[in-house]
């Protein structure tokens, strides 16, 4: 599990694209002059080790001194200091460099890669795997988080002078007159510039001071972009919401699906993919390492409930007020909207939220005024059920063309609103309400109809002529902080009305679970949400 030092923006970041630039143009004339190039084989074993070995010896000592030499206060001043404006860095923050730095770095790097070749036995595969490796271990050095598991130096003792780590760099951008070494520590350790907290940082670093988060807000994985969609993956991508168009996705395709096959087959646990701040109040998200699919095959239903149900007992352990339920996690067939696990457990202290009374407080507000029929299709969903009840006890007739959903329907209702539910295959209204609205079904719509969704997963936009609304959910206040990643399909600083719902339960102090069978009164969750600072997408 990674530990979080420290996170802050990055001051220089207006400069990230320099180095791309710079070497992009330093590569294209090493392929057009040096004819050996064009000409290279994919691999030679020989051509490897020899590159391998100029890093070792030639770079990583040069790099020592020249770094060195950047912290006299001469050239600190006029060059490294720009580098070092990052106390707190970040992975952009490995490549913010002034020119002449930038210069010196590619010609250093160049040694292990153009040797071989002028010696005849460069390979394609050893500068790439050379790139690669100094690209993710700059990085790495510089994300601010340490990833570098205790037990890989226990197995290899001698790795502590070959590899550095992250809580290793960031003691460099602190002290400033330590840990001067590229990404093997031993000239540190030779002569004797190694911080001396080192190795406790790195400790206290591994052990960790998480903070308790009052709400968790659990979720999953969706398709395969959601992936690359999480704020850890590419923050470009993660700021829009997920069905944007990106014109470089298809080029990512295989580590998508790489990590989805890793996720299936070593995920035993929730992982942390947000935190967020509102005032004082602190929320995390948690993702269940499982996608769309899984949750439609049988046999993994029992596997995913264990997974749900242990990150429950964790949340429940450390002393979480509120656990909700996102997407998925909260389906009927799965676990009955929660209420498997509040049986199971009876003496739960944290509270489990599905959220569906918020979000059937959405759905009515966004109805147009004046409505006097809706249709209802469909939908055997809690809040579909909650929805078209509330509408019946507010006189609007509730129109149905599935027999089943129906009569299941009916029996929910007041007697006294029965009238109101009707039965139909010939009336069909502009108001469409529903959880799964089919192309087929969307094409028997007539034209201006307004289509609401009751459910986390938004309808397919089958009509041009009809109005889709969003999914059930709110804009979040001003005062949340750390909001850098859209919530699925949804806008940025956009939550669905099950995520919110988990937080104004965890606000307002309700010691109820809203699970199962059980919600939230509709008027009183909507009153405290809109009383905290979220803001309805549209009005009725």
């Amino acid at each position: 599990m990674c530990r979080y030092l420290v996170m802050k923006n990055d001051p220089c970041c207006s400069d990230r694209d320099d180095q791309i630039i710079f070497n992009g143009l330093f590569f294209y004339l090493a392929y057009a002059a040096v004819p050996n190039v064009s000409r290279m084989p994919v691999w030679i074993t020989e051509g490897a080790i020899i590159t391998a070995l100029l890093h070792i010896g030639p770079v990583e000592f040069l790099y020592y001194w020249f770094h060195r030499a950047l912290h006299h206060h001469f050239l600190y001043s006029r060059y490294h200091s720009h580098h070092h404006a990052s106390i707190v860095t970040e992975p952009i923050t490995s490549v913010i460099h002034p020119f002449a730095e930038h210069v010196v770095y590619f010609l250093l790097f160049s040694i292990p890669m153009m040797t071989p070749i002028f010696m005849g036995c460069g390979s394609v595969l050893a500068v790439v795997l050379y790139i690669t490796y100094i690209d993710f271990m700059n990085n790495m050095g510089h994300c601010n988080f340490e990833l570098v598991p205790k037990h890989i130096f226990h197995v290899f003792p001698a790795l502590k002078y070959l590899m550095y780590t992250p809580s290793f760099h960031s003691l460099h951008h602190t002290q400033f007159r330590t840990n001067y070494s590229l990404f093997m520590p031993f000239y540190d350790y030779i002569y004797n510039t190694m911080d001396s907290s080192t190795d406790e940082l790195y400790e206290r670093t591994l052990k960790g001071t998480e903070e308790t988060p009052d709400l968790v807000h659990l979720t999953h994985m969706t398709n395969l972009r959601s992936t690359y969609h999480l704020r850890v993956g590419i923050a470009s991508i993660a700021s829009r919401p997920s069905e944007s168009p990106v014109w470089y996705m298809w080029m990512i395709w295989p580590v998508a699906w790489l990590s989805m096959v890793l996720a299936w087959v070593y995920g035993s646990s929730a992982f942390v993919i947000e935190s967020l701040t509102l005032k004082k109040f602190k929320m995390q998200t948690w993702a269940i390492p499982r996608y769309n699919f899984h949750y439609g095959l049988i046999w993994q239903r029992e596997s995913i409930n264990s997974l749900i149900e242990k990150a429950i007992l964790d949340a429940d352990g450390r002393g979480v007020r509120v656990l909700s339920l996102g997407l998925l996690n909260q389906a009927k067939q799965l676990n009955g909207s929660g209420e498997l696990f509040t049986q199971k457990y009876p003496k739960l202290r944290v509270r489990l939220v599905d959220g569906s009374g918020l979000a059937t407080a959405v759905v009515l507000k966004s109805i147009p005024l004046y409505t006097k029929q809706v249709f209802l299709f469909g939908s055997s969903s809690k809040v579909a059920h909650a929805t078209a009840t509330a509408l019946c006890k507010r006189g609007v007739q509730v129109i149905m063309n599935q027999k089943n959903e129906y009569d299941m329907l009916k029996l929910r209702v007041l007697e006294s609103s029965t009238a109101y539910l009707k039965f139909s295959s010939d009336e069909i209204p502009q108001i469409w309400i529903g959880d799964i609205i089919d192309d087929k079904q969307q094409r028997r719509a007539p034209s201006r109809t307004i289509f609401i969704p009751t459910s986390q997963f938004p309808l397919k936009k089958t009509r041009k002529d009809c109005t889709y609304l969003s999914t059930p959910a709110m804009k979040i206040p001003e005062t949340m902080q750390n909001v850098h990643a859209c919530e699925n399909w949804l806008p940025r600083r956009v939550m669905s009305a099950w995520r919110i719902a988990g937080i104004i339960h965890a606000q307002e102090g309700w010691n109820m679970h809203e699970c199962g069978d059980d919600m939230m009164d509709i008027e009183k969750v909507w009153s405290a949400a809109i009383r905290h600072g979220f803001i309805p997408l549209s009005k009725a």
